[in-house]
């Protein structure tokens, strides 16, 4: 597995990462989308301070991550849901 040695910028910091070939693309991404978000959070919300830009984003990541994770919860379930009719439908019809 190929390494990389990449810097992102965040809130004004350089964070300097070794990180497999694959991911660079999405890290480099989730770098931007988290400066874009602090630029927002500090124009739309009178924020000054970097660290309350930055607890800002985490709290918008992590319920993002979490409303995400209890959509395909939810998914889930229901798929499984259909997946006992239809093997109950199919056990019936064989009797």
């Amino acid at each position: 597995m190929e390494v990389r040695r990449i810097t992102i910028n965040i809130a004004g910091r350089v964070y300097p990462l070794n990180v497999p070939a694959a991911e660079e693309e999405t890290l480099r991404k989730v770098g931007k989308q988290i400066e874009n978000m602090i630029k927002d959070f500090e124009q739309n919300f009178d924020v000054r301070d970097k660290q309350d830009a930055l607890a800002m984003c985490a709290l918008k990541l992590g319920t993002n991550a979490e409303v995400v994770a209890l959509n395909h919860e939810r998914n889930i379930k229901s798929t499984n849901e259909r997946l006992m009719k239809i093997n109950q439908k199919l056990n019936d019809t064989g009797k």
